[in-house]
């Protein structure tokens, strides 16, 4: 596709989003560090002296589900301890203003910390999974788990420094699960790295891509696939795509604008009532 010169010219894209019915907001980790999530990239891509990505892989969980649930316990505790920032807040309340105007907002979001839940929006696609539910290996049951610690031998545990030592937590002793006659091994319900994205989540979103007629990508690095290309794709098909980020992306020039600076500054007033929208 041809790469285009984006604009930062918000009343343009305020003239945009007054029009659009069908809105598509793709996040990435750039909205959670805002509210201090750790991004695991750059300064924070390692866990004591392992890179994430190697922790965060089936074959990983497989040789050492202690070490991977020491790291998610880590990465669990930081969550359950942050709060939605401003870009959560404005998504959230866009999305419910514009629903009794029988518009629809989407979020199709790569983060895993439910924190766009916790802000209150409701049309909420978790392409990579969530660090607060559960998968059982035995019986395959998904459950919501915000315990924390997730069980009693991690309290105390996950500790990032790169001295701490591993637990080496009896496997019988990681999380487990409770329904009856199973007691499996639980996993974090998650997409791991080299693993496929559930393709129920996946056709909804492609879904939600073919009906969109404005679509905003905010605080993705736009560099993780399938994802990166979410917002190309819509954009090939004329649709306005904006993109929010502290900085340009390999996938910038493919969008009609780009607005540079925090998240949490730029989004609030690009998401705010249009002076074109009813009162109800």
């Amino acid at each position: 596709m041809d790469a285009i010169r984006p604009n930062s010219d918000m009343l343009e894209f305020r003239e945009n989003f007054s029009k659009a019915k069908h809105i598509a907001i793709i996040t990435g980790a750039g909205v959670s560090a805002e509210s201090g999530v750790p991004t695991f990239r750059g300064e924070n891509e390692k866990w004591r002296k392992w890179l994430s990505q190697d922790l965060a892989t089936p074959e990983a969980f497989s040789r050492n589900p202690s070490r991977v649930w020491e790291f998610y316990q880590y990465r669990r505790d930081m969550a359950l301890n942050k709060k939605p920032n401003a870009a959560h807040l404005a998504i959230a309340e866009c999305e419910a203003r514009l629903r009794k105007q029988g518009r629809s907002v989407v979020v199709i979001t790569q983060c895993i910390d439910d924190l766009h839940q916790q802000a209150g929006s409701k049309h909420v696609l978790r392409v990579h999974g969530s660090l607060m539910e559960t998968r059982c290996l035995s019986c395959g049951d998904v459950s919501v788990n915000r315990r924390n610690p997730i069980c009693s031998s991690l309290k105390g545990k996950g500790a990032p420094d790169p001295d701490v030592a591993d637990a080496h937590i009896p496997v019988d002793k990681l999380p487990r699960c409770d329904k009856s006659d199973c007691n499996g091994l639980l996993r974090p319900n998650m997409v791991f790295f080299g693993e496929t994205m559930d393709s129920h989540i996946l056709t909804k979103v492609e879904k939600e891509m073919e009906v969109c007629d404005l679509c905003l990508v905010v605080g993705t690095s736009s560099i993780v696939y399938p994802a990166a290309m979410f917002g190309p794709l819509i954009a090939s098909r004329g649709v306005p795509v904006a993109e929010f980020n502290t900085k340009s992306t390999p996938k910038t020039e493919y969008f009609t604008h780009h607005f540079q600076g925090p998240c949490g500054t730029t989004l609030p007033p690009a998401l705010a009532q249009h002076e074109s929208e009813f009162i109800s």
